[in-house]
């Protein structure tokens, strides 16, 4: 059956451009989107979201359409999470936060917003993103790429949540 994937990929360090390029690239070499259809917003420039930089973010969305068989199950949502912190870590060496556990600037931020209508919440991963009701640059190009997709706990779209 077909299923949809919702990413939001960010980069305010460096050849911001280049590395979301270098990120969606990634993303459709691995296995787990063998054979996915690809659909990228355009970018679009935002203040940090969650601490303080001079460095403007650029971010878009991604969204994956691709054949799954059956229903997603935990270790699946476990092995996609994995998958993209391991295209995270192939294009940047820098960590996401700081030893305290605040955001800092990145190179290459990936982010799963959504995975069709499934609500998982785990350690590690939640899905719907736990915060993109609160991010302009979640909301705006997910209503974009998917401006039918709901919320699956609020019954809102991305265009009426921003």
């Amino acid at each position: 059956m077909k299923t949809n994937v919702y990413l939001n990929i960010g980069s305010n360090s460096g050849d911001r451009q280049r590395f979301l390029d270098a990120a969606v690239a990634a993303i459709l070499e691995l296995d787990i989107f063998s054979g996915a259809h690809c659909e990228t917003s355009d970018a679009i420039e935002t203040e940090p979201w969650g601490f303080e930089s001079t460095q403007l973010f650029l971010n878009i969305g991604v969204k994956l359409t691709y054949e799954h068989d059956g229903e997603w199950n935990s270790t699946e949502l476990e092995a996609l999470l994995d998958a993209i912190q391991s295209v995270e870590k192939r294009l940047s060496a820098t960590a996401h936060r700081n030893q305290d556990g605040t955001y800092r600037d990145r190179e290459v931020d990936i982010d799963i917003i959504a995975v069709d209508n499934i609500e998982y919440e785990s350690q590690r991963l939640c899905i719907p993103h736990r915060q993109m009701c609160s991010r302009y640059f979640v909301l705006k190009p997910m209503s974009i790429l998917a401006p039918e997709w709901r919320h699956p706990k609020t019954n809102l779209t991305a265009g009426q949540m921003l």
